[in-house]
């Protein structure tokens, strides 16, 4: 079966060439009803438009790519869903490269004709790789680093700040011995989580027990693993909380604290991050930080597509997140 071309679409709807060209480009040239025409008529026939030759000349393509070293979790379920669907809104397509290939994140930066990137990509994304985008004036989006060009931007989480307020949220519960349960400390929000945690015990004067400070690694059972041996190795001193770098640290560690026969709050209260949709769910329901993370897909889209279209600059722009206090924290209760 012969390829469908414009020509055919054209005939077929009975307008000129240029007109279909028109009306597959947006332009404001066609008014609604003929353009509503035309794209039945295109569906119809199950017309391709020739990306090649829109690029040629528009120098656009209207291709946006993500590259990330991973989509697991509830974080990117909500986010990219947001984000795909305000690309769609602007007319963009949202193509998801996971790597962790310098190779392969040069080669979809400078060689796959998208018009502007979005990264996430933490460690796997070096210095040499912002350098690569400032030589090229590539148009990216951060959404995992603070970092601002004339036509680079970042969306990212008010971490170290809200880090801070649920710290002191348990410090006013009478809370003095607060461990910390990190991640990989090359992700930006668990350095900036941790900063809050810092300068909230600084500023109350009480003092960082680095044997308080267990590596979760984001995970829920690399927690339980690392609270029960750290549980069966203290004799008598134990943290009269945890903030955990995300919910699945939290879940682990709640569960550790059962096992051993201690009880949250009564003993030991918890605090995650994230909001996941199971942490009101919980026994007990989950105290967390929660992130707005569908604005975060929407903000990031918003941004890169101004910086493409040359209708503003790149900014580092910060989202406030809320403390969501519910069951598995409370005011402190037993004697140190």
């Amino acid at each position: 079966m012969a390829k469908v071309t414009i020509k055919d679409v054209a005939r077929e709807a009975g307008v000129a060439i240029s007109t279909v060209s028109n009306a597959m480009n947006n332009s404001n040239l066609v008014n609604e009803e003929t353009r509503a025409k035309i794209l039945e008529v295109a569906e119809r026939l199950d017309y391709v438009p020739n990306m090649n030759g829109r690029m040629l000349k528009t120098k656009k393509s209207n291709e946006l790519a993500f590259l990330t070293s991973s989509i697991q979790g509830d974080y990117f379920t909500t986010f990219l869903g947001s984000m795909n669907q305000q690309c769609n809104d602007m007319g963009y397509t949202l193509n998801i490269v996971i790597t962790r290939d310098d190779e392969v994140i040069r080669n979809h930066i400078l060689g796959k004709g998208f018009d502007g990137i979005f990264i996430f990509l933490g460690e796997w994304f070096r210095e040499a790789g912002i350098q690569l985008l400032e030589k090229h004036r590539i148009p990216a989006v951060f959404l995992d680093r603070a970092y601002s060009s004339s036509r680079i931007g970042s969306v990212v989480f008010d971490s170290r700040r809200m880090g801070y307020q649920a710290t002191k949220y348990l410090i006013n519960l009478g809370h003095k011995g607060i461990g910390f349960l990190e991640g990989s400390m090359d992700v930006f929000d668990g350095i900036q989580r941790k900063q809050g945690y810092l300068d909230a015990m600084e500023e109350y004067g009480l003092p960082v027990r680095q044997e308080f400070v267990l590596d979760g690694r984001f995970d829920e059972l690399y927690t339980y693993n690392a609270v029960t041996s750290f549980l069966r190795r203290r004799e008598v001193e134990m943290p009269d909380a945890f903030i955990a770098w995300n919910d699945l640290s939290a879940v682990g560690c709640i569960n550790a604290l059962k096992d051993a026969g201690y009880q949250v709050p009564q003993d030991v209260s918890v605090v995650g991050f994230d909001d996941i949709p199971v942490a009101k769910y919980l026994s007990p329901k989950l105290t967390t930080v929660k992130n707005p993370i569908s604005l975060q897909g929407i903000a990031a889209v918003k941004m890169l597509v101004g910086i493409i279209q040359e209708r503003g600059c790149g900014r580092v722009e910060s989202l406030a997140g809320e403390l969501l206090v519910r069951e598995s924290s409370g005011v402190m209760l037993r004697d140190k």
